[in-house]
């Protein structure tokens, strides 16, 4: 009995190691996606225009930029939802479960958000117009400030709860250093404020994803 109980307790100690490198990989290919989503949809759909942004639409260039895009969203989010399933059992059971709550519903918000807004890019494709035509200007306006403002406005600010409620959870239970702490707190602040209004600042989300699953992995594999 006693060497079945050492066997069990050691496949369970085996198992919560793997969960920290398991978080760390899903974390990289998530924020890897992720960029490249945000760049891609920026390049084919720029801000800011209008008419001249609708005809150019027809440039094959940008449309097969804004495709790439939209396949690589359902892969960013399947990621995400690994990376905050490792996250939380890497924080432990003892968590606190106000933070760990806001922790995970702003991620399940985010992720909706997220394919919200690749849906109506999508839209902005697949609407009816001749073939080698730039869309209607209703449609286009509609489909591309609805995809902006729900990625950049709703999408954002709730990425920015998730980073500082992760942040304040981690420094509470210790498994985050105080640097990595404090850089949470600047994403979040940038997330909330500037991600609406200056362009490409939304990429300091993917980029503080790589920064913690880099952590994760180095403090995984000292743990192995």
């Amino acid at each position: 009995m006693a060497g079945s109980h050492e066997a069990g307790a050691a496949g369970a100690a085996e198992e919560a190691l793997r969960t920290p490198r398991a978080a760390g990989l899903a974390g990289v290919v998530f924020a890897l996606l992720l960029a490249a989503v945000i760049v891609l949809v920026r390049l084919a759909i720029p801000e800011g225009e209008h008419v001249v942004t609708a005809r150019g639409f027809t440039d094959p260039g940008r449309r097969g930029a804004l495709r790439t895009a939209l396949a690589l969203v359902p892969f960013a989010g399947i990621f995400f939802l690994w990376f905050i399933g490792a996250v939380r059992a890497h924080v432990g059971a003892a968590e606190d479960k106000f933070l760990a709550t806001v922790f995970l519903g702003s991620g399940l918000v985010f992720t909706a958000a997220l394919f919200g807004a690749a849906a109506a890019a999508r839209a902005v494709l697949d609407v009816a117009h001749p073939s080698g035509t730039a869309p209607p200007p209703a449609s286009w306006d509609f489909g591309r400030h609805f995809a902006y403002h729900l990625l950049m406005e709703y999408a954002m600010r709730m990425a920015a709860v998730f980073v500082s409620s992760l942040s304040v959870l981690g420094h509470r239970r210790g498994v985050l250093p105080r640097p990595l702490t404090l850089l949470g707190f600047l994403t979040a602040v940038t997330l909330l404020f500037a991600a609406s209004n200056v362009p490409w600042a939304e990429l300091v989300f993917p980029a503080w994803s790589l920064v913690l699953s880099g952590y994760i992995l180095v403090v995984g594999g000292r743990t192995r």
